[in-house]
């Protein structure tokens, strides 16, 4: 299988250089630093300190492994769940939840930065089930395109994510992380990641108005009170925790990790709502799920891989 990756991405690659144009092929040229799309130094021409001494909310650090920015969510409380009429079951009780501070991506991982990890050979290539999957909802090539290599990377499973962030030295968030980094500690109930207003075209990808992603960070009108950026739309985001409709009645509101695994559920929690969604999907408060891999199922099967879509990508955490 390894094999049949790496002979499709090369054709996808020999493709990409077609469609540029002519001249010398370069979809492979993408270095650490051009990893990290320009508009991100534009809007943070000063980044904070690497590490070291307690960070203060917002400051910003660069990963070394792949060039993402991180930003720095300091100790707090915040209101979790849904508080407005448009909430869900899933989304309550809404209650007060302390956590401790971390850093969070600025930005979803991009095709660039995911390239990286399929390099390493620790990754492997987008794909749905066992197959391969080297498009996105209306681009063919999608991944190994240099066209799109800023543009948030799809057809990733749970078992990919966990995998790429460990791989970038980070981890992918819990849904609490996930939350606060998007509203922000309270008093803040923002019901978006910018505050209350209904979202439009200058806060977020949404509602088919693309049909298919953006360049990330391309709305920095839609950025959390943090700085984090697509926190609504583009694509919805895998977190670390296994869903449960009922986990917030629990009442675990110190760091919390999601429910502790059943050997017969692997249901992921997806966060953040994509280019697709309407705008009651932005909201922070909303929770989605899709299939997570299933470990007790032959390898290289669909279901080992779990799902993985068009729509959905990740970003990653980590707590130092």
């Amino acid at each position: 299988m390894k094999k049949l990756y790496v002979v499709l991405l090369a054709l996808a690659f020999v493709a990409s250089a077609c469609q540029l144009g002519g001249g010398e092929a370069q979809p492979t040229a993408i270095s650490l630093p051009s990893a990290v799309p320009s508009p991100t130094a534009l809007l943070n021409p000063t980044a904070g300190p690497q590490g070291g001494g307690a960070a203060e909310a917002g400051t910003e650090k660069v990963s070394a492994s792949d060039g993402m920015t991180q930003v720095y969510i300091p100790d707090g409380t915040f209101q979790r769940g849904g508080i407005d009429s448009d909430a869900h079951t899933n989304e309550m009780p809404a209650d007060k939840v302390t956590m401790t501070g971390f850093w969070m991506d600025k930005l979803e991982v991009t095709n660039g930065m995911y390239k990286l990890c399929v390099d390493a050979g620790v990754c492997e290539l987008p794909h749905y089930g066992s197959q391969p999957v080297l498009k996105s909802k209306t681009r063919d090539p999608y991944f190994g395109n240099a066209e799109f290599a800023d543009y948030p990377v799809v057809y990733v499973g749970w078992g990919d994510a966990d995998a790429y962030c460990k791989w970038a030295g980070r981890r992918l968030p819990t849904e609490a992380e996930w939350e606060y980094a998007a509203r922000g500690s309270f008093p803040s109930l923002n019901l978006f990641p910018w505050g209350d207003t209904l979202p439009d075209g200058s806060y977020a990808n949404f509602n088919y108005g693309v049909g298919d992603t953006m360049r990330v960070g391309s709305f920095p009108s839609g950025a959390s009170v943090y700085g984090v950026l697509d926190m609504a739309g583009n694509v919805a985001e895998w977190v670390s925790d296994l869903y449960d409709i009922k986990y917030y009645s629990l009442g675990n509101t110190m760091n919390p990790t999601g429910p502790v695994g059943k050997t017969d559920e692997f249901m992921r929690v997806v966060r953040g709502g994509h280019w697709g969604d309407s705008w009651k999907m932005l909201r922070v408060s909303s929770r989605a799920s899709m299939m997570g891999p299933n470990p007790n199922v032959q390898v290289g099967t669909d279901r080992w891989f779990g799902d993985s879509a068009p729509s959905v990508g990740f970003r990653c955490a980590s707590d130092n």
